[in-house]
């Protein structure tokens, strides 16, 4: 039998800072109380708290995709790593002129996972973000950020590699199965956003408006295939997670909004709100093939949940 998520997570992350040599091991950690190192999500390429994967042996390396395994699913971390190696493709596509690499890749610790009942880690690069924070045994996940470019690459016209393929298609379906009336009131602008909506920020503030339609006056095609989006995000944890996440909100509101052309290839955007649930999507390029998703739970990102339960049980 595994082991908890929480024990498996403080192993791992104690198994990396073990793996990694003392200047690493420097960059590498962080205090917990570093709020700017730890409350941080950057998706595009830039200096970044941390140790970065190219710097380290195979050993460091390994340490950190089982590390950034265990906050995932198996489906959830094949995407991940699609999007890592994206890098070597986007970098030919550019002429090689930016030297992108697939170990551009930072790995960050805050506290110390063998010892602390606070402690947190992410690990980061362009396209791909992904943070936990562990309090009390706790798991607070998000924000889970997943990016790919280009979103699609084809021969003779068949998808040869589309790691977000099934967030962008679900969208789609749910656009068709709305009607004229329920699409009038999802499509808040008719060009979308030049990025996902909350992009690099620590904190999202309130819902984002307009909120689109409500999933109450959608019928059932509609509301199954709603569902199955957040089920799809979701899902990007391990199941004990996801199971969680669902309960958390099961029987709340959610809404659903599009930006954009309706049709497939072209600069869109969507969201889902719910009682703190926040999913984005965009497609950034003007040929639609640069996408952008994020989970985040804007009450509760960086684990602010599970550090205001800490703090009221242990006032000091």
């Amino acid at each position: 039998m595994e082991d908890p998520l929480p024990e498996q997570m403080r192993a791992a992350g104690t198994a990396l800072l073990a793996a990694l040599d003392p200047a690493a091991h420097d960059r590498a950690v962080h205090p917990f109380d570093d709020e700017p190192a730890r409350r941080w999500l950057e998706y595009r390429p830039r200096p970044r708290p941390g140790a970065c994967l190219a710097d380290l042996d195979i050993a460091g390396r390994k340490a950190a995709h089982r590390l950034l395994a265990t906050a995932l699913s198996p489906s959830a971390y094949a995407q991940a790593m699609a999007i890592v190696a994206l890098e070597e493709v986007l970098d030919r596509a550019e002429g090689w002129r930016r030297g992108r690499h697939s170990g551009d890749y930072w790995v960050a610790v805050f506290g110390d996972p063998a010892r602390d009942d606070r402690w947190a880690w992410r690990v980061e690069g362009h396209h791909l973000s992904v943070t936990m924070t562990v309090v009390d045994d706790q798991v607070s996940p998000a924000p889970i950020f997943f990016g790919a470019n280009p979103a699609t690459v084809r021969y003779a016209g068949r998808p040869v590699s589309r790691p977000l393929g099934i967030e962008e298609d679900l969208a789609h379906a749910l656009l068709d199965a709305l009607g004229p009336a329920g699409r009038a009131a999802a499509i808040i602008a008719d060009e979308a956003p030049a990025d996902i909506i909350s992009a690099t920020r620590a904190r999202v503030d309130g819902p984002l408006e307009p909120l689109g339609v409500p999933a109450d006056r959608l019928g059932p095609t509609g509301r199954a295939l709603l569902d199955q989006i957040v089920a799809l995000y979701l899902d990007r944890l391990p199941p004990e997670l996801a199971v969680r996440e669902a309960g958390r909100l099961d029987g709340g509101h959610l809404h659903f909004a599009w930006a954009g052309p309706t049709r497939p290839g072209q600069r869109h955007y969507y969201r889902v709100q719910g009682d703190d649930l926040l999913i984005e999507y965009d497609n950034t390029t003007e040929d639609g093939n640069h996408a952008h998703t994020v989970l985040r739970r804007p009450a509760s990102d960086f684990g602010a949940d599970v550090l205001a339960a800490h703090h009221h049980a242990h006032p000091h």
